[in-house]
């Protein structure tokens, strides 16, 4: 790729600002610390052309018909995989990014994080109805204090807390100091995830009763794993999960300064890694995540407190379980603020990976245009 900026001009302070995010979201390890998750340490087979399904119609991000090769452009699109009969079968790749780097992706790492924790739930080494603090006491007299691991995963607790992502003096910008992704103030104490994670108040409502989407949440589901794995993070991940379903390449997630992941958006992986993830996902979980575990994805999730929710608009009918999406239609999603997705699609047997650099941190009408054409492709492509 040849660099649209100058690299002296990204630091800690901007490099999640677009346009240097096209360069910025697959070198990840130059602006913050990372653990190394191994793959198989395997050539990828040859890249795969967008073929027919460069001409499939769908709806452009101004309302107008588009090809979907046009679509991919229009909304910022780093790199697209789709796989069908777990094979790849269409991918695609804009000019500046490059296939064989991880990209970062985001929430997505928080449906991964699931997957763990479904393998350790698979190992009878951790039951999702047990209390948080049986595992992380230092949460007591914090919001999480009287809520179960479900519901963590869930996101359905009790939260004092705002998930604004563009927040510069508010409590989001001190998350995000504390996992390492933003600079801290001169002279101020150096807070790791953990501290900042057990400083949370709860609001007067109970838990289970609405889905609140929290980042937080999934931070502290990381630390559960941790300790029920007794392994770190990105070791368990590695060993359990990534190379046993078949990741060729290596992986990466972010840490804090005491070293503990970032569980709830953390992780990078070539988009055919992430295919792979969807697949396994697609497939029941292949044994190494029980497939209970995986059905209950489509049909565990409470409707009712994702319809009472704060992103039901996303989805309508649809519900959240175990940091997966739902759609009400049947698919289940994976999905990064900036535009990154998988999106599986059972009855077609398809799986399709999208990574981007969206300039906005979300965006409901470009959600909604993505799902569209993410259907299309995967029904009629």
């Amino acid at each position: 790729m040849t660099d649209t900026f100058d690299r002296r001009t990204v630091t800690l302070a901007n490099w999640r600002t677009f346009p240097a995010t096209r360069w910025t979201y697959q070198h990840v390890s130059e602006f913050v610390p990372v653990a190394l998750i191994r793959g198989n340490r395997q050539a990828e087979p040859p890249a795969v052309p967008l073929g027919p399904v460069a001409d499939v119609a769908v709806t452009g991000t101004d309302g107008r018909p588009a090809t979907f090769e046009t679509f991919l452009t229009q909304s910022n699109t780093d790199l697209f995989v789709l796989m069908r009969g777990g094979r790849i079968v269409s991918e695609w790749t804009a000019p500046h990014a490059d296939p064989g780097l991880p990209h970062l992706m985001f929430s997505v790492t928080k449906s991964v994080t699931a997957l763990m924790a479904g393998v350790l739930v698979g190992q009878g080494r951790l039951d999702l109805g047990q209390p948080i603090l049986s595992l992380i006491p230092e949460a007591a007299g914090s919001a999480y204090a009287d809520a179960t691991l479900q519901q963590l995963l869930d996101m359905e607790i009790s939260l004092d807390f705002t998930e604004d992502y563009l927040d510069t003096k508010g409590a989001f910008i001190r998350y995000r100091r504390s996992m390492g992704w933003a600079p801290r103030l001169e002279g101020a104490p150096v807070e790791d995830m953990l501290s900042f994670l057990i400083t949370l108040p709860r609001l007067a409502e109970p838990h289970g009763q609405r889905h609140s989407y929290r980042s937080p949440n999934t931070d502290l589901a990381g630390i559960a794993i941790e300790r029920a794995a007794r392994q770190r993070w990105a070791t368990f991940l590695s060993e359990a999960l990534w190379k046993p379903l078949g990741a060729l390449g290596d992986a990466t997630v972010t840490v804090d300064p005491l070293g503990a992941a970032r569980a709830a958006g953390g992780m990078s992986a070539t988009a055919r890694d992430l295919a792979r993830v969807g697949q396994l996902v697609l497939e029941g979980g292949r044994g190494l995540v029980p497939s209970v575990f995986i059905d209950d994805l489509l049909t565990g999730g409470s409707r009712a407190a994702w319809a009472n929710g704060d992103q039901a608009q996303l989805f309508p009918g649809g519900s959240y379980r175990n940091y997966w999406y739902e759609t009400g239609e049947g698919e289940l999603a994976a999905i990064g603020i900036h535009g990154q997705w998988i999106w599986v699609d059972r009855r077609s047997g398809s799986v399709a990976v999208k990574l981007s650099s969206q300039e906005m941190p979300s965006d409901l009408a470009l959600d909604h245009a993505i799902i569209a054409a993410l259907r299309r492709v995967c029904r009629d492509g």
